[in-house]
């Protein structure tokens, strides 16, 4: 598999010349030090995943199930193409200008949510849903709690996922109002 791809600029370096490149501005030297900005950003990077569920309280009768869940209580399961959209907000650090770098947040969504969930059961196969009620809120908060910890740099700001393209849920964390 190839490597992510980053933000970086990966255009080819200009080929040397003889003469001295010149400032776009006469009577201007060319910039020597980098000037870093402040101000708080929010980056937002999307993933998807495939995955079967049923929606189905064990301590409740079949009819209570059905009265609730309708369809999405069938004891056969049924799937949606996930989108999941996480945001991270905070400061671009002064020497990249990132507040995180999408490629590492794309990384990371993986490694806690679409490795584990992509083409599985939500309610037999994957391990820190146990015991949950695989309902697109109960989602966003595990989904935010498996995130939160591991990531390097900002804070995470808003889980959202879309279980359909009409139909999601967001969750802004524990401490939201």
């Amino acid at each position: 598999m190839p490597a992510p791809r980053s933000r970086r600029n990966t255009a080819p370096a200009p080929a040397k010349t003889a003469a001295p490149a010149k400032s776009a501005r006469p009577g201007r030297a060319a910039a020597t030090t980098v000037r870093p900005l402040s101000g708080t950003v929010y980056i937002t990077r999307q993933v998807h995943f495939n995955s079967a569920h049923r929606l189905h309280n064990p301590s409740k009768s079949q009819a209570w199930n059905v009265a609730t869940y309708g369809l999405c209580t069938n004891p056969h399961w049924h799937g949606h193409n996930y989108v999941l959209e996480v945001t991270v907000r905070g400061q671009p650090h002064p020497e990249t200008g990132y507040v995180l770098d999408l490629a590492e947040l794309k990384r990371i969504l993986h490694a806690t949510v679409v490795d584990h969930c992509d083409h599985r059961n939500l309610n037999t196969d994957v391990d820190f849903l146990r015991g949950v009620i695989p309902t697109t809120e109960n989602l966003v908060i595990a989904f935010w709690e498996r995130i939160a910890p591991a990531l390097p740099a900002g804070e995470l700001y808003r889980v959202r996922l879309y279980e359909t393209p009409r139909n999601f849920a967001e969750y802004l964390g524990p401490d939201a109002s």
